[in-house]
């Protein structure tokens, strides 16, 4: 489920009262994300999976390799939050496919891990 969608129905379905952030928190430990964004990330496993899925387009050694594509080397949107991450790997971005159901959520986390020790 997205996690727009889960915001929306947990505000929608809150108690009156119950403030929106205490909400939002109830909703994102109920979905797990949370749960899966605290997993100890593996970079072994990480590194494995980008050069299965990045490398073509994000290089080897983080540098693009594809006209658009960020440099991680150079620390391009590294900086933003997991979850922030996770939701652009998953959805896709410009010409970046959605890997929304080809990695998990703790796979999609074991590649940003493996990504920021490329700068």
């Amino acid at each position: 489920m997205m996690l727009k969608t889960i915001l929306r129905e947990a505000r929608h379905n809150a108690r009156p009262g119950l403030p929106r952030g205490l909400v939002a928190l109830m909703a994102l430990l109920l979905s797990g994300v949370i749960g899966n964004a605290a997993h100890a990330a593996d970079t072994n496993s990480g590194g494995r999976l980008y050069a299965k899925h990045c490398v073509s387009c994000h290089g080897g050694p983080g540098v693009a390799a594809a006209p658009g594509s960020p440099s991680f080397q150079r620390g391009q949107g590294l900086m933003r939050p997991d979850l922030t991450l996770m939701q652009v790997v998953r959805k896709g971005k410009n010409a970046m496919p959605s890997f929304q159901g080809r990695l998990s959520n703790g796979e999609i986390l074991d590649v940003i891990a493996y990504m920021r020790t490329l700068h």
